[in-house]
């Protein structure tokens, strides 16, 4: 059973870079964990991160509850900028 962290890690609503971090762990595993063949994805789990980071805090600042939005809207914010 996974933790309660964990859990919240792989919950879409929570941690809007499952995809990215998937994406890195796969690269770790298919290159005999060689960092250095991995460093696209790590820079794209990266910048998706602090994009993330700084919407929360704009919403913090704003007073906007969550400061994470869903994952539904977080794919409306990512389609409306193109």
């Amino acid at each position: 059973r996974m933790s309660r962290h964990a859990q919240q890690l792989r919950d879409h609503d929570i941690n809007p870079c499952v995809a990215e971090t998937d994406a890195s762990r796969k690269c770790m595993d298919d290159n005999n964990y060689n960092k250095n063949m991995c460093t696209a994805y790590f820079l794209k789990y990266k910048s998706c991160r602090k994009f993330w980071h700084d919407i929360m805090m704009q919403r913090k600042r704003n007073g906007v509850k969550p400061v994470m939005p869903s994952a539904e809207e977080r794919k409306k914010m990512l389609e409306s900028m193109g």
